[in-house]
């Protein structure tokens, strides 16, 4: 409102003084130039303040919004069923998580474009109309046609061309997290100018994708100038014909100027609603939980029980899974903390079958050492701090000396703020290994779950791994259930589990065995 105000008077003020000064002293003595020339300074205030506080108005509800999405997206992939969670590769859930969430913050910031176009033309037909009548008809019709105009573009091409370019991105970030983390096996086999190409390949068609949003912009905005210039010299002429003063006529000309511009929040908003729309479409297919009912299940026990075996688990009891890799030993680990979805009836958690239990309840049994390590691209404290986000550095100090890497540490120079880089590149595999189990160490669970927590290591580190892992087990009570073929890990365990394959439903075929010496 105070845009055009200040536009309108400032083009009435302008043409009155100069035709002032043209006719004469007499003529300048009684112009009144105080009153005007205030006002518009009151006008060019108002419109610098306004602005800024709509700008932080709008940036605040975005960020705001934001903050709070990003968080609550990131619980619902976590809390999600795994075959909702692990069907979205990395580099897609990225998508969502950054570019999805970018997109929609537009909605935020341009909730105000309506409003303000109502205001725009609000004032901008009521000066107009001071003039003459037919002026605002004039001002109201080219507004209402650059509105519609504006639509239109934004439908036929905009849109898709939006939605097309969210879609790209999604394809782009997955196609290059797979391949980045398929580095030394490409350069291995000598693959990286086919890695390039299917890069290339879908960074083109985000391209093409975007190449149709800057054509929709171009067309939004030649029909916005086309617009602009109808409604000054319409609005021109109509003053002129109807009798108005050069000062009235140059009001409605600059009036008409900013009415039209008054549109261009609106069809800015239209430029970016098929990608925010697209966005969204995304994001509402991730399950997002309500914050009030996660995790009101009825508590779980820690009694682990198999279908199939006479074998009823307590901690500090330890179980160990042996046999051959690819039977499915990881696969009922998982299935038992609720990583893949269980199958009826297999496993009992706390008397009662997991897959009737709530899977919070069930996860917080468990601390878990994948064999898969997955390392964050930060410090140690970091990926340790996952486990238990207040641990102190003592315990830190402490889960990382029971796993035997504590001295490494200590060499770096940095202790626990030591890079690892990205999914722990500085460290050898084993190192790797002894971090994942140092962060299982630090989660307060009734059990301690190890899938191979000594693969790669020599026989000496192993030796010591497993020994301050015995210890440990023995000062804090925890039950260990341990997938290992070899033969020095299961010495830890009260009983072992033979995997001997899969029915066809996906069950396992147990087969229950004492100690290591009756395994032998």
């Amino acid at each position: 409102m105070a845009a055009v105000a200040l536009l309108g008077l400032s083009g009435w003020f302008i043409t009155g003084a100069a035709l002032a000064g043209a006719a004469g002293a007499g003529a300048v003595a009684t112009f009144n130039y105080l009153t005007p020339s205030a006002t518009i300074r009151l006008f060019a205030i108002l419109r610098t303040v306004s602005r800024y506080l709509e700008r932080v108005a709008g940036h605040e509800a975005a960020l705001a919004a934001l903050s709070r999405l990003r968080p609550a997206l990131f619980r619902a992939l976590a809390k999600s069923p795994p075959q909702t969670a692990l069907a979205l590769s990395a580099g897609e859930a990225s998508a969502r998580l950054v570019e999805d969430v970018d997109a929609i913050q537009t909605l935020f910031i341009r909730r105000s474009a309506p409003f303000a176009l109502g205001a725009g033309a609000a004032v901008s037909v009521g000066l107009a109309a001071l003039t003459h009548p037919f002026c605002a008809v004039v001002i109201a019709t080219v507004m209402a046609l650059s509105v519609r105009g504006g639509l239109s573009i934004a439908r036929r091409h905009a849109e898709p061309a939006g939605r097309a370019t969210q879609t790209a991105l999604g394809r782009l970030k997955d196609v290059s997290s797979s391949l980045a983390a398929a580095v030394p096996e490409l350069r291995a086999y000598g693959l990286e100018a086919w890695a390039e190409a299917s890069v290339a390949q879908e960074a083109d068609a985000l391209e093409r994708a975007r190449h149709g949003v800057r054509v929709a912009e171009g067309q939004m905005q030649a029909w916005q100038s086309a617009c602009l210039a109808v409604g000054t010299v319409g609005a021109l002429a109509t003053a002129v014909l109807g009798g108005a003063t050069s000062p009235m006529a140059a009001l409605a000309a600059l009036v008409a100027v900013t009415g039209v511009e008054a549109t261009g929040g609106l069809v800015q908003a239209l430029l970016q609603s098929g990608s925010a729309r697209a966005a969204l479409d995304r994001l509402d297919e991730l399950p997002v939980q309500d914050e009030d009912v996660v995790g009101r299940g009825k508590p779980v026990g820690a009694r682990v029980g198999v279908a199939g075996l006479d074998l009823d688990l307590v901690p500090p009891m330890r179980l160990g899974l042996a046999r051959v890799s690819g039977c499915g030993k990881t696969s009922l680990l998982e299935r038992l903390m609720r990583l893949r979805p269980p199958l009826p009836g297999e496993l009992r958690l706390g008397g009662a079958p997991v897959e009737a239990a709530d899977t919070d309840m069930v996860r917080d049994r468990f601390a878990y050492a994948a064999q898969k390590v997955s390392l964050l691209d930060g410090s140690v404290r970091q990926n340790l701090a996952l486990a238990r986000a207040e641990a102190t550095e003592a315990e830190m100090w402490s889960a990382l000396e029971d796993a035997v890497l504590a001295a490494r540490v200590r060499e770096s120079g940095q202790g626990l703020d030591m890079p690892i880089g990205s999914g722990g590149d500085r460290l050898s595999g084993g190192e790797r290994r002894r971090l994942s189990l140092a962060r299982a160490y630090l989660r307060p669970a009734s059990w301690l779950v190890l899938d191979e927590p000594t693969e790669g290591l020599d026989a000496a580190t192993e030796e010591q791994v497993l020994r301050r892992l015995d210890a440990r087990l023995r000062a804090t009570g925890q039950g260990l259930i341990m997938v290992s073929h070899r033969a020095a890990g299961l010495t830890l365990c009260d009983r072992v589990v033979l995997v001997e394959g899969q029915d066809t439903s996906g069950a396992l075929r147990l087969r229950l065995r004492g100690g290591q010496r009756e395994l032998a």
